[in-house]
C-alpha cells in the first residue's frame, strides 16, 4: 500500500477580536452539549465526513464507529469545553428532526481553544450553518477566557480555507498528515464543507 500525503493547515485566530451573535436561518435551531448526545454528535459526523477527503486523511471519519471512537476521545479529554461543544438541528417532531451539523471544542495549553471538528451535513450546507457554528465557539472560548482559537484544514479543502479566513483565522503553520488510505489522485475527491 502507497503512503500518501495530505497538506493541512494549521490556522488561528485572536479571540480578543469581537464577533457579532451567530443567528442560524430560520427553521434551524442550536443544539447544547449533553452527555446523551454523543451518538447523535458521531452519527452527524459521519454524515457530514464520510464522502469528503477529510475522510481518507482520517479514515475514522468515513466509518459511523470510527466517528464514535472520535467523539469518545473527545469527550473524555481534559479540555473538553461543553459550552463550545454544538449540534445544529432541523425540525422539532420526532418525524421531522434532522441532525445537520456538528462542532466540538477542547481547551489546550496555553489558553488555546482548539476547534476539533466542523462538519455540515449535505443538504444543509451553503445556508450558513458553518459559520453560525464557528461563531458559536468563538464566543464560548472567550466566555472561558481562552485568548487564542485554532484549528486544521486540509489544503484541498478551499472552501473551508477561505470561510475560516472571512471569519478571522490566518495560517500559521503547516503540516502534512500520511495516509495508508489508497487514493488515486485528491482531485477525485470533491471538496467539501469539512473540518478535522
Amino acid at each position: 500500500m502507497q503512503t500518501t500525503y495530505f497538506k493541512r493547515f494549521r490556522m488561528e485566530a485572536d479571540l480578543a477580536r469581537s464577533r457579532g451573535p451567530a443567528t442560524l436561518p430560520a427553521h434551524y435551531r442550536f443544539v447544547p452539549w449533553n452527555e446523551a448526545i454523543l451518538d447523535v454528535h458521531a452519527r452527524t459526523k459521519f454524515r457530514a465526513f464520510r464522502d469528503e477527503i477529510d475522510a481518507l486523511v482520517f479514515p475514522c471519519l468515513g466509518d459511523l464507529e470510527g466517528c464514535r471512537r472520535l467523539m469518545a476521545e473527545i469527550r473524555a479529554k481534559a479540555g473538553f469545553l461543553p459550552a463550545a461543544t454544538w449540534l445544529v438541528a432541523r425540525g422539532t417532531c420526532p418525524s421531522s428532526l434532522q441532525w445537520c451539523g456538528t462542532i466540538q471544542g477542547v481547551m489546550e495549553r496555553g489558553r488555546v481553544g482548539m476547534i476539533q471538528n466542523v462538519g455540515v451535513v449535505p443538504g444543509h450546507r451553503g445556508v450558513g450553518l458553518g459559520t453560525c457554528l464557528i461563531e458559536r465557539v468563538l464566543a464560548a472560548f472567550r466566555e472561558a477566557g481562552l485568548h487564542t482559537a485554532a484549528l486544521e484544514v486540509t489544503a484541498d479543502n478551499p472552501g473551508a480555507v477561505r470561510l475560516y479566513q472571512r471569519l478571522g483565522f490566518r495560517r500559521t503553520k503547516t503540516i502534512y498528515k500520511s495516509s495508508d488510505t489508497p487514493v488515486a489522485t485528491t482531485a477525485d475527491v470533491p471538496a467539501a464543507f469539512a473540518l478535522s
